[in-house]
Formats: C-alpha cells, sequence, structure tokens
C-alpha cells in the first residue's frame, strides 16, 4: 500500500486542491487520473479495506474505485458513511458502492430519517434512485410531504437531495409532475444557484421541464 500512497500523493497539484477546498473536499488529484490508476490496479478489497483505513480523503476515493461493493456488510457501510467526512466520498460511497449493495434498501430506510442530515442525505439520495428505478411500493405522494414541509430549511446536503427527489418525482411521474413544480415554485430553493451555459438548472421546475422536453423530443 505504501507505494500507492506515495503515488497519490505524488499526483498532488495544489491549483486543484484549492478549488476542491473550496467545495469542502481535501485533495488536490485529477479526478480522471485517479480513475487511470484504479483501473491498472483493477478491483482488489484487501487494498481498498487498507485505503479507507488510511482516513485520506483520495486513498479513499481510490478505495471506492477498486472495492467490491458486494463485499461490505451492512454495518460497515453505515460506519463507513457516517465516517465519509467529505462531499465526494461522500457521493462516491453512496453511487458508486451502496446502490450496488444487497443491503441498499435497508440503509436507505435507516438512514432516510437519521438526525445527522449528512446521513439523512444519503438516504434521500437512495430514494431517489428508487423513485427513477423501482418506483413501486414507494409513498410518492407521502414524499412531496415531507419535502414540501423540511426542503426550505434543510441543510444544504439534505436540501440538495430533497431537491434531487422533486425533480426526479416531476420528471419520472407525471401524474405528481404539476404539484412537484408547484411546491418548486413556491419554496424557490435553488432557484439562484449559478449556472453554467449549456447546463441545466438544480432548480427543480426548471430541471423538470427541460428533462420533459428532452424525453419528449
Amino acid at each position: 500500500m505504501t507505494g500507492v500512497l506515495a503515488e497519490l500523493a505524488a499526483l498532488d497539484d495544489p491549483k486543484i486542491r484549492a478549488v476542491n477546498e473550496r467545495h469542502g473536499d481535501d485533495h488536490g488529484v485529477n479526478l480522471t487520473k485517479l480513475r487511470a490508476v484504479a483501473k491498472r490496479l483493477k478491483t482488489h478489497q484487501d487494498l481498498a479495506r487498507d485505503l479507507w483505513g488510511t482516513g485520506d480523503t483520495v486513498a479513499r476515493l481510490l478505495a471506492l474505485l477498486i472495492c467490491r461493493p458486494k463485499a461490505f456488510d451492512r454495518d460497515e457501510l453505515d460506519a463507513m458513511l457516517r465516517d465519509a467526512r467529505t462531499p465526494k466520498v461522500h457521493d462516491w460511497l453512496v453511487n458508486y458502492v451502496v446502490k450496488k449493495s444487497p443491503h441498499r434498501e435497508d440503509l436507505r430506510r435507516a438512514w432516510f430519517d437519521d438526525a445527522d442530515p449528512v446521513v439523512a442525505s444519503a438516504g434521500w439520495a437512495l430514494t431517489v434512485d428508487r423513485v427513477a428505478k423501482s418506483p413501486d411500493g414507494l409513498d410518492l405522494a407521502g414524499l412531496l410531504d415531507l419535502i414540501e414541509a423540511g426542503m426550505k430549511d434543510a441543510p444544504d446536503r439534505l436540501q440538495w437531495a430533497m431537491n434531487h427527489c422533486l425533480a426526479q418525482i416531476g420528471i419520472d411521474h407525471p401524474a405528481y409532475r404539476a404539484r412537484a413544480i408547484d411546491i418548486g415554485e413556491r419554496l424557490a430553493v435553488l432557484k439562484d444557484y449559478p449556472t453554467p451555459p449549456n447546463c441545466t438548472s438544480p432548480f427543480a421546475p426548471v430541471w423538470i421541464g427541460e428533462m420533459v422536453r428532452r424525453q419528449d423530443a
């Protein structure tokens, strides 16, 4: 592992680190280069566990790229999420590992109402995935009730996940589209979020409208 850590240290770029730190991520490695390292190492579960154990952000990102998602048990994934300190590690853990785990639904339910808003945001992120791919059994109207009542004042990461859920419901479920757009308009969450040219605004009414337009095209 020592050689891998040295390789990661050599990839650190102060300019990239400065940009990432403004978003709460404490690493300076170009992610394309990191993926190249992961591609060379291939799947390596033991090394992934060792890299995660260092606590270093870029080592943990590499661990998430080379691990075997189904090899982690439920409690291990829960502990990993609660120890994922930075946004990028949290995001990759949920999207690259937990979503591929047989424990994802159990964890979704456990995290959804967690007192820690960062943990709860993971539950909402997994709910977004279900809204899009396997909505049977979900109470979509109930989710909209929760979003309407709590999204406006939710902490940033939880608010972002709830907003994504609002948009996903509006995009994928026409019966709830008008209500989703109405909630988005009234709450105005992320309405003024700076959006680069040729990118879709995360403001839910705009997001819904653009994605539906693409579907209909």
